[in-house]
Formats: structure tokens, C-alpha cells, sequence
């Protein structure tokens, strides 16, 4: 009878444990009891959520070009494009980052889509009345959320700098030996944490954060994941003295959303695009380091290859930290702004 009773009762105790196991812990909202303070400036969503922003630049009253920058994975609106202020000055620039859902102090969203923040970027303009259109920028992660922009908002867009963008391995349309190519060109513990965050979504907080397996090398700062000349870059990104700020409400809402939102099942790939400028009011920039082992520069030149709309910067001696270089936030402002022709691999 004892061992009936074992049995049902290790029945009932070893699905709940397995189950606590998978389940990430709630997120520390910012401002709530026992949850981080706000420090920033943040604006209320129509849903009741809240987004930290910062600006740079000129008074938007003053400006000529506002710009919204998207930062990457792992970051928040302190790591905004560093365009020197005698550029900002010159050309009357205003800047807008924000903090993406669940980093830093924005409320997680735990609905988020590939569409959610796109149209999260809209009201974020309009609630900041940055006007009918307006300039947008983004990078690695960041960078592929500019395609669901030009999906959802082009009609709000005045221009768009795609900087190092993230790839989905499954986007339709992608021909297998370019996908093959840039999947094979991860680290191994990298495609498992990509495949798991893909295929089973509800698995990835329990991937990244278990010990039996090695988990994803990005969330871990690999040093083998940078190039030379991302080494050289570092200390201008490693070093961040708000860095325990960005996961301070837990790493489901930020980092782990955004892995199995980007790497998820999309219902449409950018090769589907449309130029959203055909009156050559706007353009579409795509930047990306041909030394990336982050990002690995194959997707991008296959897009913009098949995207004639697209104007491609490849840059042969730099890998995925490039906009930090002295200078290159100007060059792709510059470009953005005042229609510089594409740069090209030597």
C-alpha cells in the first residue's frame, strides 16, 4: 500500500516541481513595493504600461530632424547613438531612446510580438509630439525591430538606418543555403539556445538558465564573439556603470522576450517589403561590420541584395560594435540625413 501511495505522491510532486522549474519568477516592476526605483523620465501607454526615455541633441522645438534610437540586446536608452553634439548643433538633430520593454525601466510587456513595439515606437512619438514622421535608428536586435517598423509604421517614417541587425534563421523566403551559412556560422551552444528560443518558446528561461548545458554565449559575453576590431571597442560598452540597471527587473522580461520574439514564428519576412519611400522622400540604410561574429554579415548582404530599395554600407575592417568607432555615428547620421552615397567593401 506504502508503495502506491510513493508512487502517486512522486506523480502529483514531480510534474509541479518540473513545472516551478520552467516558470521564470515575476518581474520586479520598476516603482512597485520591493521593485527597483524610477529615476527616468518615462510616458504612460495606452495599455498602462510605461516607457523610460532619455533625449540628446536640441530641443525638439528646435530641431530640424528628430530621430528615435532602438537600442540592442542587453542594453537600455543610456546606450544611444553617440553623435557628437557640434553634429547635433550643425544639423539641428534631436535624439529619443528609450528603454525597450522589460529593460531597464520600462514595464515588461508580456504579450510582446514583433508588431507590439513597433507600434510602441509610435505612441511613444506621438505621446512626446515628435510630429507626423519621423527618423528612426537601430541596432543588432534593435536593427531587425526596424524591419517590423517598415512593416507596420512606414507611414509614420522618414528615413531608417539598419545598424548590424539581428536575423530569424526561418524568415520565408530565405534560401536555405543562406540560412544554412549564417546558422552554421554560431557557436554551438548559440544554435541550441537559438532553436530552443524558436521552436519551444516556453523552455527558454529554463535553457538559459540552467547549468547541465552551456547556454547562450551572448547573454555570457563570450569573449570569443568579438572580433579584433570589437576589442579595441570594448571598454566603450563593456564598462557601463548603468549596466545593473538593464536586467534589473528580471532577465524573462528583457533578455529572454526578446529571443523568443526575434527568433520566433513570424507570419511575414522582410523580403516581403515593399520600398515604403517610392517617392524618394526617405531612404533605407543598412550598416553592417563585414568582421561581425555576433551577426554574422551574410543575411545582410542577401537582403539588401534582394531589396534593391536598400543602400548598403559594408565596412570591411569592422565587426559588430562599429558605431562606436570615432567618427561612425556621424557617418551614419550624416548618410541618413543628407543622402551621403553607400559605402563599399575594399
Amino acid at each position: 500500500m506504502w508503495i502506491r501511495k510513493l508512487i502517486l505522491a512522486l506523480a502529483v510532486f514531480l510534474p509541479a516541481l518540473l513545472y516551478s522549474q520552467l516558470q521564470p519568477p515575476p518581474p520586479k516592476i520598476c516603482g512597485s513595493p520591493g521593485g527597483p526605483p524610477i529615476t527616468g523620465t518615462r510616458t504612460r501607454l495606452k495599455d498602462g504600461r510605461h516607457l523610460a526615455y532619455l533625449e540628446s541633441g536640441v530641443p525638439k522645438e528646435q530641431a530640424k530632424y528628430k530621430i528615435i534610437f532602438v537600442h540592442g540586446f542587453d542594453s537600455c536608452r543610456h546606450d544611444a547613438l553617440p553623435i557628437s553634439p557640434e553634429l547635433a548643433q550643425e544639423l539641428g538633430i534631436y535624439q529619443l531612446s528609450f528603454d525597450r520593454p522589460g529593460y531597464a525601466e520600462s514595464d515588461p510587456n508580456p504579450a510582446s510580438t514583433e508588431k507590439s513595439i513597433a507600434l510602441d515606437i509610435e505612441e511613444l512619438a506621438d505621446n512626446l509630439q515628435l510630429g507626423p514622421k519621423f527618423y528612426l535608428m537601430g541596432f543588432s536586435m534593435g536593427g531587425e525591430i526596424m524591419w517590423s517598423c517598415l512593416k507596420h509604421i512606414s507611414h509614420r517614417l522618414a528615413g531608417v538606418a539598419i545598424l548590424a541587425p539581428v536575423g530569424n534563421y526561418w524568415w520565408s523566403g530565405l534560401p536555405s543555403n543562406v540560412s544554412w551559412h549564417v546558422w552554421n556560422q554560431q557557436l554551438p551552444q548559440d544554435k541550441w539556445a537559438v532553436r530552443v528560443s524558436h521552436h519551444l518558446p516556453w523552455l527558454t528561461y529554463w535553457w538559459n538558465s540552467q547549468k547541465l548545458f552551456p547556454a547562450s554565449s551572448v547573454i555570457a559575453y563570450n569573449p570569443a564573439l568579438f572580433s579584433e576590431g570589437d576589442k579595441l571597442l570594448l571598454s566603450k560598452f563593456a564598462f557601463r556603470t548603468y549596466m545593473p540597471q538593464i536586467r534589473q527587473q528580471g532577465e524573462y522580461g528583457c533578455l529572454h522576450r526578446d529571443m523568443t520574439v526575434g527568433f520566433g514564428k513570424w507570419s511575414w519576412s522582410p523580403l516581403e517589403l515593399e520600398d515604403p519611400f517610392t517617392g524618394g522622400e526617405g531612404k533605407v540604410h543598412l550598416w553592417h561590420g563585414a568582421e561581425d561574429l555576433i551577426v554574422p554579415i551574410s543575411l545582410s548582404r542577401y537582403l539588401s541584395e534582394k531589396l534593391p530599395w536598400v543602400v548598403y554600407h559594408e565596412l570591411p575592417k569592422f565587426g559588430h560594435m562599429f558605431p562606436l568607432a570615432d567618427g561612425m555615428a556621424d557617418t551614419i547620421v550624416k548618410s541618413l540625413l543628407l543622402g551621403d552615397q553607400p559605402l563599399q567593401a575594399s
